[in-house]
């Protein structure tokens, strides 16, 4: 039968690795949560993930025998260790209360429920300390602490003290988010994110199971260690990826949506603007420095800059009968619109130089309302790319001319 133990030390993941992601997700949030500190959901956010990595920081065996030495005091990372876990499931609470109510709520059951949870917290991180001072732990350990000192007096209650503690808030805050999860109307990287810190959760209880389970079976003379010092770090490790990854993938999946609608929005202005260049003569400048936000709206703005006068040159008798046409061919009433103003634009090109600017700009019958035009740029722009279908346009328009030409005669 394979060892536990050396099965999962195959897998051993290092705890610098959960450190550096829950630490990237820190930097991520931090300038959100530095500009709206009031926020309580960000403070949360942020005091989650601090304490996060703090918790891998100081559960490393190299930095619990360094604070060991450094005080002189065998084993004083145990109750450190466990007031940081404390206080991480304790804002895990606070993170749950927040997200729930939002900032605009400050109804008394609100404000009593973090009252319960920062007082409740407090005295259990308190009462670890007091059960420490109680307790005769000489003999330091950096890996089964928890299994080596089971039975030991007061230390024994200190140890299922922080694991019951730190299961409640981890069964309450996974509950709440998988109710979250299944509400209509969420946004795909919220749902997402919610999904990851859910499993993020559910591995922190598999870390706290595995861990009870090992404390009592040293109650009954048992010997199941390796689910303490092998399985619930492994546990711990992966749960804090899921849980920083949940944090950071709404904010960096929408960060990297919104560049790519950009970019998409950019580009399907091309036929436009290329044609609009041909009656400008030039283009827009290139910037090197300049964001993608901003070359979309300077090739917005270069597209509507020259729209404006060649609309004085469209022929409203022909856009109209190029709409009824696009109508008629089947093409519904946005597609049939924008193929209006393509076939318009395009007669408007081929005639500009022929026909001179109108002197009189009062008069505005035979003019379509350019409004509509300027706001359609990107409809029209990407019927540009079907030229097939603007010549059938085209063609369908000029045989309804003449055949209301033939009735009038």
């Amino acid at each position: 039968m394979p060892d536990p133990a050396g099965v999962l030390g195959e897998f051993y993941i290092s705890f610098w690795i959960p450190t550096a992601v829950l630490t990237t997700a820190l930097v991520i949030k931090l300038p959100s949560i530095i500009r709206l500190w009031r926020d309580p959901l960000l403070r949360a956010v942020g005091g989650l993930l601090l304490l996060g990595s703090a918790v891998f920081v100081f559960c490393t065996p190299s930095t619990i025998a360094a604070v060991n030495r450094w005080t002189g005091v065998p084993n004083i990372s145990a109750p450190w260790c466990y007031s940081l876990l404390t206080a991480l499931g304790a804002s895990c609470l606070l993170l749950i209360i927040a997200w729930r109510n939002g900032l605009s709520d400050r109804s008394a059951a609100t404000r009593r429920a973090i009252r319960w949870v920062i007082s409740g917290y407090s005295a259990v991180i308190a009462t670890l300390w007091l059960l420490f001072a109680l307790a005769d732990v000489p003999v330091e350990r950096l890996r089964d602490l928890d299994t080596y000192y089971a039975t030991t007096p007061y230390m024994r209650e200190e140890i299922l003290l922080y694991l019951v503690a730190h299961s409640l808030a981890c069964v309450i805050t996974s509950r709440l988010i998988w109710n979250w999860v299944r509400t209509e109307g969420l946004d795909a990287w919220l749902r997402s994110g919610l999904k990851l810190l859910g499993v993020g959760y559910v591995l922190n209880l598999i870390f706290d199971a595995a861990k009870l389970v090992a404390v009592a079976a040293r109650w009954a003379g048992a010997d199941l260690d390796w689910l303490s010092t092998d399985l619930a770090p492994a546990a711990a490790a992966l749960s804090a990826i899921n849980i920083a990854v949940g944090f950071i993938l709404p904010h960096v999946g929408q960060y990297l949506h919104d560049r790519w609608r950009v970019r998409i929005a950019h580009r399907e202005l091309r036929p436009l603007y290329q044609l609009t260049r041909t009656v400008h003569g030039d283009g827009v400048p290139f910037v090197l420095r300049a964001t993608p936000e901003l070359r979309l709206t300077r090739r917005e703005t270069f597209i509507r800059d020259v729209l404006l006068p060649l609309t004085r040159h469209i022929d409203a008798d022909l856009d109209r009968r190029a709409y009824d046409a696009a109508l008629d061919l089947g093409h519904p009433s946005e597609r049939a619109r924008a193929l209006a103003f393509a076939v318009s634009i395009l007669n408007a090109v081929d005639t500009r130089d022929r026909t001179p600017d109108p002197t009189d700009t009062t008069d505005t019958t035979d003019t379509p309302d350019s409004t509509h035009l300027l706001q359609e740029i990107g409809a029209v722009s990407r019927i540009l790319r079907h030229p097939q279908e603007i010549a059938a346009v085209r063609a369908h328009a000029t045989v309804r001319a003449k055949e209301v030409t033939v009735l009038l005669e």
